[in-house]
């Protein structure tokens, strides 16, 4: 049997994070960790190791479409593969991400209201007023959290959808976090092949 160590159990970690997200969506700015971390180690070591090791994310769905079965185990499309896809998606994401940004500084300046809001795979807006509790914290706190959440849930779905239809572990293959550590790692390659040369 395989020794298990702490970061096996990752996957409890993103679990929680979106059960804390439907309490209380301040939570959300945990989600942070899991920006931040990737980019840091990509840029320290020039390696994925995030995402083959600390990804609580793709543990999680390795563990439902695997261990319990709820994955049809096929092959991801060669498009969903291809580096027009992946980086087309990462495009799509920044967009929606600085989306996000700019609706958070326009509560921050007063120009808008609080949207107590999530919004599901960018399109479908879920009201969420119970996981908020009241201004502890300026609107604009709360207003990236229901944005940040919105995040995390969307690609969280999109990772379902695909471990149902393909392999467990299809949105990997894809991740937007994942093709920019990629990014980084093969730019501090070259960099250290040409510190070399």
């Amino acid at each position: 049997m395989k020794h298990k160590h702490w970061y096996d159990y990752l996957w409890i970690a993103s679990a929680s994070y979106l059960l804390l997200g439907f309490f209380n969506i301040l939570f959300a700015w945990l989600g942070l960790l899991c920006f931040f971390i990737p980019l840091i180690i990509s840029l320290t070591t020039g390696s994925k190791g995030y995402c083959n090791r600390y990804c609580g994310r793709g543990q999680l769905f390795g563990l439902l479409g695997g261990r319990f079965g709820l994955s049809r185990k096929k092959d991801i499309p060669r498009w969903m593969k291809s580096k027009a896809f992946r980086y087309g998606f990462l495009i799509f994401f920044l967009v929606m991400f600085v989306q996000m940004l700019f609706n958070t500084w326009l509560v921050f300046s007063g120009s808008r209201d609080l949207r107590e809001a999530v919004t599901l795979l960018w399109t479908f807006k879920l009201p969420w007023h119970w996981a908020y509790h009241g201004p502890l914290f300026h609107p604009g706190v709360a207003q990236f959290a229901f944005g940040f959440y919105s995040v995390m849930l969307t690609s969280t779905v999109l990772g379902l959808i695909t471990m149902v239809l393909f392999k467990p572990r299809s949105w990997c293959v894809y991740c937007p976090m994942g093709t920019m550590t990629q990014l980084i790692c093969k730019a501090k390659a070259g960099k250290d092949k040409f510190n070399r040369n």
